[in-house]
């Protein structure tokens, strides 16, 4: 379990966000130009408060067990132009401005690329670059960076 709002010194703001069980949140990132849905990570407390400090987004890693920043291995960072709660004080959306173009570790724009057609799944967006130009590495599963 993830230690969320219970820090002491902590932000009001941040006491004000209702964290699951793990004291992590969703969040969604949004391309803050054009309204594209762009990813969905988690955050924790920390992370969360290191976005609004630093103007980037910094993610929690659930599978890595420790704190991301957005392009620290493929250069795709994301400006935060807005963070904001939603009525339930339950999931974030960051408005951002995506560097590179590429949010997904697919290479693609955006994580939501496929779109149900038929009864399946089919890749509707194309491979900007491709992941191991990015990383150096095969990626798989849903290790954003």
């Amino acid at each position: 379990m993830q230690d969320s709002n219970a820090r002491v010194g902590a932000p009001d703001w941040l006491k004000e966000i209702r964290w699951n069980t793990d004291g992590l949140i969703p969040a969604i990132a949004q391309d803050a130009a054009t309204g594209d849905i762009l990813m969905m990570a988690w955050m924790n407390a920390e992370s969360l408060r290191l976005t609004a400090e630093e103007g980037q987004a910094v993610y929690w890693s659930r599978s890595r067990g420790k704190l991301w920043r957005k392009g620290e291995t493929s250069g795709h960072q994301q400006v935060i132009s807005e963070i904001r709660l939603d009525c339930d004080e339950d999931v974030i959306l960051l408005k951002v401005e995506q560097k590179g173009g590429i949010a997904c570790h697919t290479g693609r724009r955006s994580c939501f690329y496929r779109r149900l057609e038929g009864g399946q799944w089919t890749s509707v967006d194309p491979v900007l670059r491709n992941p191991e130009a990015i990383y150096g590495k095969k990626q798989g599963g849903s290790n954003h960076e």
